[in-house]
């Protein structure tokens, strides 16, 4: 069994076709996913997915992209929506989107929410992985935990992560000729404080660029890191699926 921890089925094509990409993941192995959201306006498609599909888990908050249009109103219906949703996310922190400062206050605002609600979180980080540190110390978030979704950063930062009580994830850059940072990661960081993740419609697996990114990919990436550690896919499953079990308490 398989845990995808960061899947956006609420997310066009996927959603149009979320019958057929569920049965064809689940003969691949995959059964569960946390489907993340990243402007309010998704948060009522995905709680009524997750009613319809129960083995689909939602999380809940607002994307950096949209940080300067967040409103005190959202963060409000936030709180609301929280304890229905297995974890805050996805939250953080991209550079490349500039206005840093807005992001910032919306970052702690929701990192806030979380530990008030004793639920791990979900975070982005794009080129800002030093501020993400500081600030998720300055907020206490080793209360909490969660997981670095699609972690680009160094194997240093992803250790601090891990003291933080965070896990690393691992998306099918992984697969890739090129990748030499995720590679890394999964050849130096420790079994247990890894996940899985697609993060479709986003970051197909080799073989597959240009293509939509479907939920039965993932076992693209753990047959990777299959071969990476040495160790069996049935190793890799189980342990994974036990880590984002731990980290995700109500997955």
């Amino acid at each position: 069994m398989l845990v995808d921890t960061h899947c956006h089925l609420d997310l066009p094509p996927l959603v149009e076709q979320l019958d057929e990409l569920l049965a064809e993941a689940r003969a691949a192995g995959v059964t569960k996913w946390i489907v993340p959201s990243v402007h309010p306006d998704g948060w009522q498609r995905i709680s009524e997915l997750a009613i319809q599909h129960p083995a689909l888990r939602p999380a809940y908050g607002i994307h950096p992209l949209y940080a300067a249009t967040a409103t005190a109103e959202q963060l409000q219906q936030l709180r609301v929506l929280t304890p229905t949703g297995v974890a805050i996310g996805e939250i953080g922190l991209d550079a490349t989107y500039g206005n840093l400062d807005k992001q910032e206050a919306l970052f702690r605002e929701q990192l806030r929410i979380a530990r008030y609600h004793q639920l791990p979180v979900l975070i982005h980080c794009r080129r800002a992985i030093g501020r993400t540190l500081a600030i998720l110390r300055e907020e206490r978030a080793d209360q909490i935990g969660g997981i670095m979704h699609a972690f680009s950063g160094s194997l240093e930062s992803a250790l601090e992560c891990i003291k933080l009580g965070f896990v690393i994830s691992l998306s099918a850059t992984l697969t890739r000729s090129n990748a030499v940072r995720p590679v890394l990661l999964a050849g130096q960081l420790p079994l247990n404080q890894l996940v899985l993740e697609t993060d479709a419609p986003d970051l197909p697996p080799a073989g597959h660029q240009g293509c939509f990114n479907r939920p039965s990919w993932l076992l693209a990436t753990a047959h990777k890191l299959s071969a990476i550690k040495g160790m069996t896919l049935t190793e890799i499953t189980k342990q994974t699926t036990a880590t984002a079990q731990r980290v995700i308490p109500k997955l």
